[in-house]
Formats: C-alpha cells, structure tokens, sequence
C-alpha cells in the first residue's frame, strides 16, 4: 500500500457524485491530472467550512471539481463564483454543476478572470487561484486588493513538480518562472501571512491581515 492510498482511505469518501466527475474528467479532459482529486478536495471542503465565506473566487475552473468540493462547505446564501477561460470546456462544467445538489451556490463565467473580476463589485472571503501559471503574479496583484481583511488566497500548484527548487530555469519554462515570482513576491509580503503546504503540487494558504 502506498502513502497516498493509505491516506485516502483515512479520510472522508469524496462521494459518489465527485468521484464520477473525477472519471469522467479523465476519460475526456486533456491533462486531466489537473483536476484536485479526493484529498485535496477534501481539504477544500474543510477549508471553506472553517472560513465560512460568503463570496468565494475560483480562477480556473477545469472540470468543475475543486468548485463542488469547495461548495460542499458552502453556508446557505453564500456565492461561489468561477472562471475558465477555455471556452469549450463550458459545456462538460455546465453540464456538471447543474447535476449537482450545489448547483444554486455556482456562478460559471466563462473569459478571463483578470478582465472580468474587476468589473465585479464584490470583497471576497476566499480566493482559489488555480489557472495559467504564467500569470500568478497578476491574479494575486488583482485579487489582494479585492480581498476582506481576514479573509484567505490559497494558491494551487506552488511547488510546480520541485521545478521551483531550479535557481534558473530555463527562459522557455515560463510556467515554473510563474510559480518562483509568485511565491518570492508572496514571501516577501508583510500584508499577509502565509504557508506552503506540501500537498499534491504545492498548495499555499494565504491570510490578509
């Protein structure tokens, strides 16, 4: 037995419904190890039920996975709102999210994040930041000043498969250039706190003081 096999067999079920999307995400999604899976959605869900927001931020959909299991955590009348700028995913997330029992909590906006938040006027409790690497910088420089004093940014894949450990990575590999200025920029930020939590990919948790 693995690790990771004992570990998921010591913590709550994902569920029947989670674990279909999982299949089915991989079955027809390119890269579909993308998607958060059974321990960090549940880590998700527990988060969310100790922060107990009311506007929740997703930047970067995917298949729709980390946005039910965040919802799942969810208090009546909170919000949930996500963006994935890949258009042809719409239908498969669509399809998903209206099959779901939290299907009133999700709001799906399909386009790109950086240029639609700030048309929203909202403060948001929590911020999954999930999307182009490449841009980590920017939806952080976005999302900080929309955030409640308090609230949380947890920040997806900050470990980037222990590229971040290269001192200089190649000028091509503009995805792991991503990640290394954004947890430099993140390090060094007196306006919050923060960890990295060595879960799956990296996963950092965030707080505004």
């Amino acid at each position: 037995m693995t690790r990771e096999e004992y570990i998921l067999q010591h913590i709550d079920a994902e569920g029947n419904y989670l674990h279909a999307l999982w299949r089915d995400t991989q079955l027809k999604l390119a890269y579909g190890q993308m998607a958060s899976g059974h321990l960090q959605g549940r880590l998700l869900k527990m988060l969310v039920k100790m922060i107990n927001p009311k506007y929740v931020l997703e930047l970067g959909t995917f298949s729709g996975y980390s946005a039910l299991s965040m919802a799942e955590g969810l208090s009546s009348g909170a919000e949930l709102h996500t963006f994935e700028i890949f258009d042809e995913q719409e239908d498969f997330i669509r399809r998903w999210f209206e099959g779901s029992e939290y299907a009133s909590f999700l709001h799906l906006h399909i386009g790109d994040g950086l240029q639609l938040v700030p048309q929203m006027n909202v403060v948001w409790d929590l911020a999954f930041i999930d999307a182009d690497k490449r841009q980590y910088v920017e939806y952080y420089d976005m999302v900080l000043p929309r955030m409640r004093k308090g609230g949380f940014i947890i920040a997806d894949n900050t470990l980037w498969y222990d590229h971040v450990l290269e001192e200089n990575p190649r000028e091509s590999d503009v995805q792991t250039r991503g990640v290394k200025a954004f947890n430099d920029i993140v390090a060094q930020d007196n306006r919050v706190e923060k960890v990295i939590l060595p879960l799956r990919d990296g996963l950092t948790l965030i707080r505004v003081k």
